[in-house]
């Protein structure tokens, strides 16, 4: 078992936790190992837990034309793709020449660089667990394979075990990340920046 498929796995576990009936009856089943190809099959019709157990690859940006009065003699799309752990590119690049079809060209302009997952110590989830709960009692803690990418993976590739940390809140009916106006809420920014100095302590004190 990798760290990250360890720490996927996790996460449905704890999630399963938090939920009821059939739902929680997947989240659990996924969990286990292997895990179950129809629990899997129902909750990858939502897009997040779809994205925790596939590789996804969605076009991005498109072009195609050269004048506004004639038919384009050419089109390419930009297709970003977020492996799994364990994914090679050879995998990707032959599912995409399948989906795009004959006469299709499909070139890699980033190569993929797998390297090294991370599993959470045992050690650092509870100073992690102590300090959420120092702040807001008994808010579950639930340890994630981020979906999106992050400075963490050329870190990883150097040896360096990297963990991200979500300390700030947001509304679930304005998420806009990326997108025009980014923002969160005034509150959560400052208990965000609270989180983290509490967490920078608990991290530096020894035997804790």
């Amino acid at each position: 078992m990798t760290g990250a498929a360890c720490c996927t796995r996790e996460y449905f576990a704890r999630a399963a936790a938090l939920k009821t009936g059939a739902e929680a009856a997947d989240l659990r089943a996924v969990a286990q190992e292997p895990p179950g190809a129809a629990a899997a099959a129902r909750l990858s019709a939502q897009p997040y837990e779809n994205a925790l157990l596939h590789t996804t690859c969605v076009a991005t940006m498109l072009a195609g034309g050269h004048a506004d009065n004639a038919l384009p003699q050419t089109a390419e799309a930009a297709v970003n793709c977020r492996a799994l752990p364990g994914t090679t590119q050879a995998e990707i690049e032959s599912r995409l020449r399948t989906a795009a079809g004959s006469g299709i060209e499909v070139a890699v302009k980033i190569p993929l660089r797998p390297n090294p997952a991370s599993p959470p110590p045992a050690d650092l989830m509870r100073r992690v667990e102590r300090t959420v709960h120092s702040l807001w009692p008994g808010l579950p803690v639930v340890p994630v394979m981020e979906t999106g990418g992050t400075d963490g993976k050329p870190i990883r590739a150097a040896g360096i075990p990297t963990y991200g940390i979500a300390q700030m809140f947001y509304d679930l009916d304005d998420i806009r990340a990326h997108g025009q106006d980014e923002r969160i809420r005034t509150a959560y920014f400052y208990d965000g920046l609270e989180f983290g100095y509490r967490l920078m302590k608990a991290m530096s004190e020894a035997g804790r």
